[in-house]
């Protein structure tokens, strides 16, 4: 892509980052998100909450887009990045260090300096909903941008689905049919020739009880990349010894 191009599409994304930051569909992840941020967590209570809908975040010229659930009530919603202070956030971006996708292991907040080759990670529900379930119309409401981000990230060859939720949705975005079973590592073929790459979500019930490992998690990221056909990594690959 000429860089007339590339700036194009970043600018295309930054312009929808903003709608999806002011969005206010849903009245109850309104509230939520919004009251979360007032009645802060007891460690956090020198910050001042994001406490609105999350953007995706990473390459503009990812081949490899991740699709988690919804932000966390103190993690993305606090931060204002997707996946970023959580536990899960935790894990996702190790991974994504050891498999050479970013330049750092930790996401901690938004101006850390994290920075993602080859990858864009973004939720599939903006908000951090109550108990972390969101409603089907307020997932419903939030699939739209996920269809528009897919048309924005044209260099996306592989879609990974972080859990059953994402999963779901990807494949009805995508156009798999018949709708394939969810499983750890399961592949599926959209019409355009699309992947879709499933993984168990990195939350806390799924690592704290070994059914995610790191190494379960690097395989995936790894065939991720080797599906879609991408470049040497660009950050060295820092496996754990």
């Amino acid at each position: 892509m000429t860089k007339r191009g590339t700036n194009v599409r970043i600018s295309a994304l930054d312009s929808l980052s903003d709608e999806i930051s002011a969005c206010r569909r849903c009245p109850r992840l309104v509230a939520w998100r919004e009251q979360v941020a007032l009645d802060k967590r007891a460690a956090f209570l020198d910050q001042d909450y994001w406490g609105r809908p999350l953007p995706g975040f990473g390459d503009p010229a990812a081949r490899v887009l991740l699709v988690g659930l919804a932000p966390a009530a103190h993690g993305g919603n606090r931060t204002g990045r997707v996946f970023t202070g959580d536990r899960s956030g935790d894990w996702l971006f190790a991974a994504l260090w050891r498999t050479g996708f970013a330049n750092q292991p930790e996401s901690v907040a938004i101006d850390d300096g994290l920075v993602l080759s080859g990858a864009y990670v973004v939720a599939a529900v903006r908000c951090a909903p109550p108990a972390n379930k969101p409603t089907p119309s307020e997932r419903d409401a939030c699939v739209p941008y996920l269809s528009r981000e897919l048309s924005l990230l044209t260099d996306v060859r592989v879609v990974v689905a972080l859990g059953q939720f994402a999963h779901q949705i990807v494949a009805g975005e995508l156009g798999i049919r018949p709708r394939p079973q969810f499983a750890h590592g399961a592949e599926a073929v959209a019409p355009d020739g699309t992947v879709l790459l499933s993984s168990y979500h990195p939350s806390q019930r799924n690592t704290f009880t070994g059914r995610l490992t790191e190494s379960m998690f690097d395989e995936v990221l790894d065939r991720a990349r080797s599906l879609a056909g991408d470049a040497p990594p660009e950050y060295p690959i820092a496996r754990e010894k």
